[in-house]
């Protein structure tokens, strides 16, 4: 795609209202957003990787966790709200959010998950102690997956 389109785009951009905008043209396209850089894509490779990776961490982690499960899920179990990988620190050499025993007061921050580039932070939706947390730092979550139990 010539530089010379791409930057019209971005004028184009600024001069509207719209937040984003993504242009194909053959196999090569490109996105632009307020605030983001221009991505431009041969192929989509993300899929791939999340497509791969929850296949076998759903099955193994059912069969070691089927009969703990029912224990561990006596409290009330936070949920992913989305598919992403799941982070227990803002960052590799910070502690963790949260750790087991910990008291948690409603809307402290509990983890973040990474979706699509984007961190988003998860927040406790009670208050209490948290009694299990049921992901590895750096694993793949799926929608509606428990993360982490508060009792």
């Amino acid at each position: 795609m010539d530089i010379r389109k791409v930057k019209k785009l971005i004028e184009l951009l600024e001069q509207s209202n719209i937040n984003e905008l993504e242009i194909n043209e053959g196999d090569e396209s490109v996105r632009i957003s307020r605030g983001a850089t221009a991505v431009t894509y041969a192929a989509p490779p993300a899929p791939a990787p999340l497509a791969a990776a929850p296949a076998p961490v759903p099955a193994p982690a059912a069969v070691e966790a089927a009969a703990p499960a029912s224990e561990e899920l006596a409290g009330h179990a936070v949920k992913s709200p989305m598919v992403g990988t799941f982070y227990a620190s803002p960052a590799p050499d910070s502690p963790p959010f949260v750790t087991v025993g910990q008291t948690v007061a409603a809307g402290d921050v509990i983890c973040i998950i990474e979706a699509m580039k984007m961190m988003n932070q998860i927040e406790a939706d009670k208050a209490g102690t948290i009694g299990a947390i049921l992901i590895e730092d750096g694993e793949a979550v799926e929608f509606d997956q428990p993360i982490v139990t508060i009792v």
